[in-house]
């Protein structure tokens, strides 16, 4: 005969029955959710489709979308070293200006890691990074601005001048440019001031050692004064080294007035020694002025281009004064190289803007392109198969009015 349960053995049953009844509830969803699964197999219908494989491709493709979505770009970067910049992180910002360039390198990326490279005055990289920039737009006026700034911070005057004057030229009227071309330029011309102060004061004190030799005479020193003989030679000594004097003052005067212009004249020396071809608007012209005067070198400056190279290296950065100089260039040349003559005019008529030039001149322009070109252009002498040619330029250089 079976004994009946005790009242402990009663607990432990219902105990046990309770947790199967818990488990069972915790286990419905997750069968719930496996049925859903099995109704769901993608055109199985065995039902025996591995659900848990199916699952683990979905989270691998949601994880691979994700990734994509979040990865970075030239123009985030960029915006994200501009919020950098802004709360003054400026080493935070250079990272992501990096960042930028590497995903794609933009001259204005450049121009912006150039200012905070100023910021922490890292101004050998500020200029190298607005040089970078202007090879990718030779007409952003930023870059000039900002390498004006780091070139004055390094010392070169003479350069930082220059940006800020091509900037000028692209936008006459920003006032900030017109401050920091002024500023520049005075620094510049305070620095020139100074060195002549200095070689001056250096001739004076070499005054100042003949001076104390003056005690002597012919190697003798003189005597204290006892006649009058005496006192008579003595004043003849001293107003012979106030006359010496007088002279090598005027002479040190006569230096600091030549000492700009023998630096000016140094400058364009060493620009006619190294003639590169340019890569830029910017660059010719800078090369292009520092051998003004020197008719010569300016043509082995142009002949230095390949005409067909024009287009590019100009741009929208050709200037009527330069487009009338380099035809002025190509007309001291035109009879010797005719060829190579009537290249560099056709190909300038491809640079863009050249339309917008001619049409804009000064009737004073208008007129020296007209003589210019019925002077040497349209010649009788000219060989036909140049003279065709030329004809067809002329309506472009020398449009009615």
């Amino acid at each position: 005969m079976a004994r009946a349960p005790n009242k402990h053995g009663r607990d432990q049953a219902l105990d046990w029955e309770l947790s199967l009844k818990d488990k069972d509830k915790k286990m419905r969803p997750q069968d719930s959710h496996q049925e859903k699964l099995k109704t769901r197999d993608l055109g199985t219908s065995s039902g025996n489709f591995d659900h848990s494989r199916n699952l683990d491709s979905i989270n691998t493709m949601s994880s691979s979308f994700t990734s994509e979505d979040s990865l970075p770009d030239a123009a985030s970067e960029k915006e994200l070293g501009n919020e950098y910049f802004k709360q003054k992180k400026f080493k935070e910002a250079i990272d992501c200006y990096s960042r930028s360039i590497a995903l794609s390198p933009s001259a204005v990326a450049y121009a912006n890691r150039a200012m905070a490279y100023i910021k922490i005055k890292s101004f050998q990289e500020a200029e190298d990074d607005c040089t970078e920039a202007l090879d990718l737009d030779d007409r952003y006026i930023k870059a000039y601005s900002r390498r004006a700034t780091a070139r004055k911070e390094l010392g070169k005057l003479k350069e930082s001048i220059e940006d800020a004057e091509f900037a000028l030229r692209l936008e006459p009227q920003n006032q900030e440019i017109k401050k920091q071309y002024t500023e520049a330029k005075s620094l510049y011309e305070k620095t020139i001031l100074q060195k002549a102060s200095g070689a001056r004061k250096n001739s004076v004190q070499e005054v100042q050692k003949v001076g104390k030799l003056d005690t002597k005479v012919n190697g003798q020193s003189i005597q204290p004064v006892s006649s009058s003989a005496q006192i008579t030679e003595m004043t003849a000594v001293l107003d012979h080294t106030k006359r010496n004097n007088t002279t090598r003052k005027q002479e040190v005067k006569a230096s600091v007035q030549e000492l700009a212009s023998r630096a000016a004249s140094r400058v364009k020396a060493v620009a006619a020694e190294k003639i590169t071809p340019p890569n830029s608007a910017y660059q010719f012209e800078v090369s292009w002025r520092g051998l003004s005067g020197d008719n010569a070198r300016q043509t082995s400056l142009l002949k230095a281009i390949s005409p067909s190279a024009l287009p590019q290296i100009f741009k929208n950065a050709l200037t009527v004064s330069i487009l009338l100089d380099i035809i002025k260039c190509v007309a001291t040349f035109f009879v010797e190289e005719m060829d190579l003559a009537v290249n560099y005019l056709e190909n300038l008529t491809r640079v863009p803007r050249f339309d917008t030039l001619i049409m804009f001149l000064s009737s004073s322009d208008n007129a020296d392109l007209v003589k210019i070109w019925n002077e040497v252009f349209d010649n009788e002498a000219t060989p036909i198969e140049y003279a065709q040619k030329l004809d067809n330029l002329h309506t472009k250089y020398c449009p009615k009015r």
